[in-house]
């Protein structure tokens, strides 16, 4: 697959199959998050790998209840080392790094033939609690992780045109 069809193929998969995730699969999904860009080189975050189910069912509880969290065969939490620092645009880092950095394991999974779902929803409190994850991190998003159960149909996006603007910004 070329990286247009796999960009083309992502979408977010709530129902997954309960088969287990080849370890070299796996591998190759958290070095395309290794290999992401970030605020000067840092890579100030970790990804907790979480397989046992136990843990996933309690990160679906604390995701709102959203029960494919507890089934996907997997779920990396990224977590911000250093929540506090501010590009100079006083933008926090860790949002746009950790966003670059799922995202490549977003279309990495596309590629392995896995499914994914970014979860904003949760209990940052929570969370850290069940993973263990010191009070001054911050969890920035959960990924789910597995086989797709379902087919879907091609995603609805805006027209281009509603989403890009040239020289100046207009409504």
């Amino acid at each position: 697959m070329n990286i247009y069809e796999v960009i083309k193929n992502r979408r977010s998969v709530r129902k997954y199959k309960s088969e287990p995730i080849p370890d070299e699969s796996l591998k190759r999904i958290l070095e395309a998050g290794r290999l992401a860009p970030s605020a000067h080189n840092a890579q100030d975050y970790k990804f907790v790998v979480v397989k046992d189910s136990e843990k996933r069912k309690k990160l679906a509880r604390a995701s709102t209840g959203q029960s494919f969290v507890g089934e996907a065969p997997i779920v990396i939490t990224a977590v911000s080392l250093d929540p506090e620092h501010l590009m100079s645009s006083e933008v926090p880092a860790y949002a746009v790094d950790l966003a670059i950095a799922i995202d490549h394991m977003t279309l990495a999974a596309v590629e392995e033939g896995l499914g994914t779902c970014w979860i904003g929803v949760f209990s940052q409190e929570k969370v850290k609690e069940i993973l263990g994850i010191p009070e001054d991190y911050k969890v920035a998003v959960l990924l789910s992780l597995g086989f797709p159960a379902d087919k879907s149909g091609p995603k609805i996006r805006k027209d281009l045109e509603n989403l890009v603007c040239y020289e100046s910004f207009s409504e």
